[in-house]
């Protein structure tokens, strides 16, 4: 990811220090769980659930031995399709465990009335992670940032400025 001039964008200052502070595989994970139904379908969603990302293994709930079974023959499938989707390769294998899947919840409104574009983390989750800052004013507007941190990742031509 190359600057065009003497400045990096704030899409890679970002990115850098994302990965520099660990939040980018949880970036990640908070995306595909957002993005969970539009990426399987709804039939797999309602009985699939991403719970975590682990040296490039997603950990997937699910509600039953038949589901597990099912989701063991569609691995090769799901992994192409979630990798494709992120524009790069995110995982190399699918963990599956047997459990309690969430309830679906609505995503937060904003204030307009609109869906928000992004899947907020809990606050004490970002205070968690940008702990370490020890520039109050860095803390503040990296948490502010995480809060927003779009939905979907940079396109490669985003990406790419």
């Amino acid at each position: 990811m190359a600057a065009s001039g003497p400045f990096d964008s704030l899409g890679t200052i970002l990115s850098s220090v994302a990965k520099r502070f660990g939040l980018d595989t949880r970036l990640h994970e908070l995306r595909l769980q957002h993005d969970w139904p539009a990426l399987v379908g709804e039939p797999l969603a309602s009985h699939a659930w991403p719970v975590d990302i682990r040296s490039k293994k997603l950990y997937l709930l699910v509600p039953n031995s038949v589901w597990l079974q099912q989701l063991t023959f569609l691995k090769p499938a799901l992994l192409e399709k979630l990798n494709s989707a992120a524009g790069q390769p995110l995982v190399t294998d699918i963990v599956l465990r047997v459990g309690d899947i969430p309830a679906p919840s609505t995503p937060p409104r904003s204030p307009s009335g609109s869906a928000s574009p992004h899947p907020l983390a809990p606050s004490e989750e970002i205070a968690a992670h940008t702990a370490a800052i020890q520039d109050p004013d860095l803390r503040r507007y990296l948490t502010e940032v995480i809060a927003t941190y779009p939905s979907r990742p940079p396109s490669r031509a985003e990406a790419d400025r």
